[in-house]
């Protein structure tokens, strides 16, 4: 694959995997758009690998909060970083089994210009309203377990290309009352186990194939992402701090009347 193909791909996943806008919307457009070869599952996995390295890096304290607490929970003393372990755990566990389900009945995922734009156009105005209807009253530690399995089984709905899994989840979120940074925070950390599980899966179907090439490929694509996610991972909260998500929902407008528009013929 060209370098430039992979440094596009990389820097879109980058850019987008913790925006509330879909990565996986973006990854399919990128080949749509430009007439380059669709890079496949495995490339677009290997841009997530990269993501999650960033976010492991960003959220290091939260992370090894949650370890120590596990340790601490493992010698009988309750600990708030095992309860958000816990919690983090069981809103995976959806997504997990949809994850599943769909790999096994539609290997190569939900594909098409037409569901990309009214996914991307339906949830960026459902953010919308979560972001102005929700109150800003609660954070991480106020979460309770029917809040993480409303959280968890929206994430669901990011299988379906356009949805977006953090901006998803940061609906959800914000619909529950918690504060922004709060929310895009759980987000982010939720992401974690959801990328090990696709990266691990699809990393050893790579392994399987022997493809020297591809697998180059994807070291390269996963360094790129790597770097692009940790610089919008740090923007988007420091962002948070004072602003609010209109910005993501005006461009999520955008695009998806764009793609309506071309989809449907009313352009060109």
């Amino acid at each position: 694959m060209p370098f430039l193909h992979i440094a596009v791909l990389a820097l879109v996943q980058g850019v987008t995997e913790f925006l509330p806008v879909s990565s996986s919307a973006h990854l399919i457009l990128v080949p749509a758009l430009t007439g380059w070869p669709d890079q496949g599952l495995v490339i677009d996995v290997a841009v997530h690998i990269g993501t999650l390295g960033a976010v492991v890096l960003y959220f290091w304290r939260d992370l090894g909060a949650m370890g120590l607490g596990v340790m601490r929970l493992i010698r009988g003393r309750r600990d708030p970083g095992a309860r958000l372990a816990g919690f983090l755990v069981l809103a995976t566990v959806p997504a997990v089994a949809a994850g599943y389900l769909l790999d096994r009945h539609y290997p190569s995922g939900i594909r098409g210009l037409e569901v990309i734009a009214w996914t991307t156009l339906g949830f960026g105005i459902l953010l919308y309203l979560a972001d102005k209807l929700g109150m800003t009253v609660r954070r991480i530690e106020h979460l309770r377990l029917g809040d993480v399995l409303i959280i968890g089984f929206a994430q669901v709905l990011a299988l379906i290309p356009g949805t977006s899994r953090s901006g998803i989840t940061m609906t959800a979120a914000r619909f529950l009352g918690l504060e922004r940074r709060d929310g895009a925070r759980f987000s982010m950390l939720l992401a974690i186990p959801v990328i090990i599980g696709a990266g691990g899966l699809k990393g050893w179907q790579l392994y399987q194939s022997g493809d020297a090439r591809l697998t180059s490929d994807a070291l390269l694509s996963a360094g790129l992402a790597f770097a692009a996610a940790l610089i919008a991972i740090a923007a988007l909260m420091a962002w948070l701090k004072r602003s609010s998500f209109t910005p993501f929902v005006v461009y999520r407008i955008f695009l998806g009347g764009l793609l309506l528009a071309a989809v449907y013929g009313w352009v060109g």
